[in-house]
């Protein structure tokens, strides 16, 4: 009698913990998938299994469906006009940027239609990073081989930069860059020398010809410490030889009050 009673309390409710532990599994797959599927750079992918997790859940009924739009980054692919190679370098960057009030659409369109020319000849590039925008002189256009002095014509490139990024209330900080091929010549014994001469030359220019705020800007030096491409080829130390302006905030300069 004993053991016929203990087996109609257990009955068909003892096993009511497999629910609870299949609902618990079924989140941490969802959970594990999302994850796997976001360290994809690939957007579509993250949508689609976006979307499957979420018909998912709706069909379990563990929440309700929504006639909203997932939030997702705004595409700057075609922002320009005229072509603007690697603008759109890093995501995070580019939303962060949004987020903080700064039209990367308005200043890459502003600032390809001042170089258009030289970005065709590969002298500047511009492009996103996680520290900012950044404006890259290359060496090509700028200086001649070895040397810190700015070529014939390379200050008016600078100038017309100089143009669009003084409607905008910023901090920057200019940078010089090298390959790396050791230098040693009767003008610098390094390439610590020659990157920061050159960021100097550069940050002089857009000092005293067009008039940016000392207090906000940085003149730095990083030799071949921090290159952009490979050094293994002729290509990515040319690529290497540069001076970047790194846009490091963005604002619209303050409206001046009315008397």
């Amino acid at each position: 009698m004993r053991r016929r009673a203990k087996e109609e309390e257990e009955g068909p409710h003892s096993e009511r913990w497999l629910v609870s532990y299949a609902d618990f599994m079924t989140l941490m797959f969802a959970l594990f998938v999302v994850l796997f599927a976001s360290s994809y750079h690939d957007k579509k992918t993250v949508e689609r299994v976006s979307h499957a997790v979420k018909d998912g859940f709706q069909q379990m009924g563990s929440f309700s469906a929504s006639n909203s739009a997932p939030d997702t980054p705004p595409d700057l692919s075609n922002a320009s006009d005229s072509p603007a190679p690697n603008l759109i370098g890093g995501s995070l960057a580019t939303n962060r940027a949004i987020q903080s009030g700064i039209d990367v659409v308005e200043l890459n369109k502003k600032l390809t239609k001042a170089l258009g020319k030289e970005i065709e000849r590969q002298e500047v590039d511009m492009r996103m990073t996680p520290e900012g925008f950044v404006i890259s002189l290359h060496e090509l256009g700028f200086f001649d081989s070895g040397q810190a002095k700015l070529l014939p014509g390379a200050s008016d490139k600078i100038e017309r930069i100089a143009g669009v990024l003084m409607q905008y209330g910023l901090d920057m900080r200019v940078e010089g860059h090298s390959d790396n091929v050791p230098i040693h010549n009767a003008a610098f014994s390094s390439n610590w020398d020659l990157s920061t001469a050159r960021a100097m030359a550069v940050g002089k220019m857009l000092l005293n010809e067009s008039g940016f705020d000392p207090k906000r800007m940085s003149v730095a030096g990083y030799a071949e410490y921090r290159p952009a491409a490979s050094n293994d080829t002729a290509e990515g130390r040319r690529k290497n030889r540069r001076v970047d302006i790194v846009i490091l905030s963005l604002t619209k300069p303050p409206q001046a009050k009315p008397q």
